[in-house]
Parts: C-alpha cells; sequence; structure tokens
C-alpha cells in the first residue's frame, strides 16, 4: 500500500498493548544519514483550550509500530501514565 505523509496525518494511534487511543499522528522523524523512518510523533492534547499550552508529545520508535492500516497505525507502546493534579479548591476542601 502506497500512502503520503499528508494522508498519514489522519490516521488515529491506537495502542494494541491496553487498547489506549493516543491520538493522532501528527509527525514523523526520519534519520537524514540513513535515509529511513525513525519515529511517529502525536502530538499532547491541548490543555483548556490551548490556553494553558500541551501536554507531552508521545514519541513512538519506528520499530514499535506493528501495522499501519487505512484508517489507523497500531503501536506496541505503553503511553505514560498521566498525573492528574489536583485544583486549589480541592486541597482546600481536603485540610479545611
Amino acid at each position: 500500500m502506497l500512502t503520503r505523509i499528508g494522508d498519514m496525518r489522519s490516521r488515529e494511534v491506537i495502542s494494541v498493548r491496553d487498547g489506549a487511543r493516543l491520538g493522532y499522528l501528527g509527525d514523523l522523524e526520519i534519520d537524514t544519514e540513513s535515509a529511513s523512518l525513525a519515529a511517529i510523533v502525536v502530538y499532547g492534547r491541548a490543555r483548556f483550550f490551548g490556553l494553558f499550552g500541551h501536554e507531552a508529545d508521545c514519541v513512538i520508535p519506528w520499530s514499535d509500530i506493528t501495522t499501519i492500516g487505512e484508517d489507523a497505525v497500531l503501536v506496541d507502546y505503553a503511553a505514560p501514565k498521566r498525573t492528574q493534579k489536583r485544583g486549589f479548591l480541592a486541597n482546600f476542601f481536603e485540610n479545611g
């Protein structure tokens, strides 16, 4: 199957380890010395409509890709656990 990089951007990236949806393929890393693909990049999700930045990007090595389908890319990758920060009011009511 031949495909273009622009067509790859609309594909969802899913982990086969736990079935987690990691996001959509955003970019590719290319090793210019060996002229080969090194990794795919899934951009981090926006925090509060992008006003507070984004979460960290997932850089998935090319060796962890198991299948590239027409709608999704399956990867053997464990997404890092997200730590949820507690807000000011949650801490206030817990201690007060």
